[in-house]
């Protein structure tokens, strides 16, 4: 009897539980976002859940960019692929290549009936993503770009004008002469070195990287990063290094502390790194556009895009896709990627989010957080929509090596950049092989 009662007690139990808890599908993203920025994604996946009843997205840390990639593919060809993959941009080619694995951006709103205007977004971020056919294959997400940073501080010391700085190579020498006879151990270093003084420098020149369009047009692309300008800027750097002016400080983001000491006075860098440096510099800072040689045509134009975008993983149920979509919709509203822009220091990939965060006084508050999107703000040419080249993260690997001959004394700048093109375009005929089997 008593058997009986509890199973009646446990039956009428299950028929007051919500039928839309239920009946709620379950949406994995898996990220590479660490840290503070792990709040980030979590506090975006809460909003959504907490605006609905259908979906519950759920945020999963998958390692660093190269990680969760590797674990993303991996996971599709186990049937176990998540719904949404944060893949860094230089992992862009290798997505848009591995043929099946995802369903584009465009083709998930139009067939769940979601409005999605792509003109909407920054041209230079939207472009970098989208197909010669005009579907956006991912969303932008956490998009940064190339800056300089400088410290005010140490540019008073030297007489310097701190609300003035340079826009010219020309003016940075000056400037860095100028600290260098200050006292300033360290006038001048940069973070990674291929993003920041070959990639960026290229586009920000309105001169291409790489042949077929940066990789855009085909995967028959090879390098041309030994050309005049390039040549130009590393005997530059080249002859600064020797001078005491400019200082390597390693590969990646590893100069990233000798600025934030108060060791380094200039910086070239991640525009997503202005929070942590507000946060952690003990001294005041200033943010501003890449230099460039006033003597090139067409410079300055628009600096390429860094950071990550969301893909959709192939294979899912149907109601999968309709979170997928829902979610997107919800993250590209502007007053949330407003709001993410002033919390990171990720761009405003949309011009509404630009709009809103100006309006609120954000960069009087902040001055210079508006400057990754006016770089970015201008109109993209086939020079500067970015750069979508397989095997992109061991070429810029191979730019670290042979570049960091030239300051070791061992090679000069025209036998390391000709050495990057013969070793990266290797690298890019195998990709061709293997993707055009």
């Amino acid at each position: 009897m008593k058997i009986k009662k509890i199973a009646a007690l446990s039956l009428l139990s299950a028929t007051f539980i919500s039928p839309l808890a239920l009946a709620q599908t379950e949406i994995e993203w898996w990220h590479s976002m660490d840290g503070a920025l792990t709040d980030w994604v979590n506090d975006l996946a809460d909003g959504f859940n907490e605006s609905q009843t259908e979906f519950k997205v759920i945020p999963i840390y998958k390692g660093d960019y190269e990680q969760s990639m590797t674990a993303g593919v991996a996971a599709y060809r186990a049937g176990e692929a998540p719904d949404i993959l944060q893949v860094y941009e230089v992992g862009t080619a290798s997505m848009i290549y591995a043929d099946g694995v995802t369903k584009s951006v465009t083709e998930i709103m139009q067939e769940n009936g979601i409005p999605f205007d792509l003109n909407n977004y920054i041209p230079a971020v939207a472009s970098y993503y989208t197909a010669p056919n005009g579907e956006l294959l991912s969303l932008p997400f956490n998009s940064s770009t190339t800056v300089m940073y400088y410290n005010k501080d140490a540019f008073k010391k030297a007489g310097l004008d701190a609300e003035n700085p340079p826009k010219t190579w020309d003016e940075v020498r000056k400037a860095t002469e100028a600290l260098k006879a200050a006292g300033v151990s360290c006038p001048m270093t940069t973070e990674w070195m291929g993003w920041t003084q070959l990639e960026s420098f290229s586009a920000w020149h309105n001169a291409p990287y790489a042949s077929e369009n940066n990789g855009f047009d085909g995967l028959g692309a090879e390098l041309l990063v030994n050309q005049p300008l390039q040549l130009r800027h590393f005997n530059n750097l080249d002859a600064m290094a020797k001078e005491g002016l400019f200082h390597y400080k390693g590969r990646a983001s590893e100069a990233g502390p000798a600025f934030r000491s108060g060791e380094c006075a200039i910086t070239f860098g991640s525009s997503a790194s202005y929070a942590g440096l507000k946060r952690d510099a003990k001294f005041e800072f200033g943010e501003s556009t890449l230099p460039y040689y006033a003597d090139v045509e067409g410079a300055p134009q628009n600096t390429v895009i860094g950071g990550a975008s969301l893909w959709v993983m192939n294979g899912k149920p149907l109601d999968h896709y309709r979170g997928v979509a829902q979610f997107f919709d919800y993250i590209s509203q502007p007053e949330i990627q407003a709001a993410s822009h002033m919390r990171t220091g990720y761009l405003p990939v949309t011009k509404a989010a630009f709009e809103i965060t100006e309006a609120s006084g954000f960069y009087e508050e902040n001055p210079g957080a508006n400057v990754p999107v006016e770089q970015m703000i201008r109109k993209a040419t086939d020079n500067t929509r970015g750069i979508r080249l397989g095997n992109m993260l061991q070429i810029r690997a191979i730019v670290d090596e042979e570049t960091e001959q030239i300051w070791s004394g061992q090679k000069n700048p025209e036998a390391a950049l000709n050495n990057i093109e013969e070793r990266g375009n290797q690298l890019l005929r195998r990709f061709e092989r293997v993707n055009n089997r």
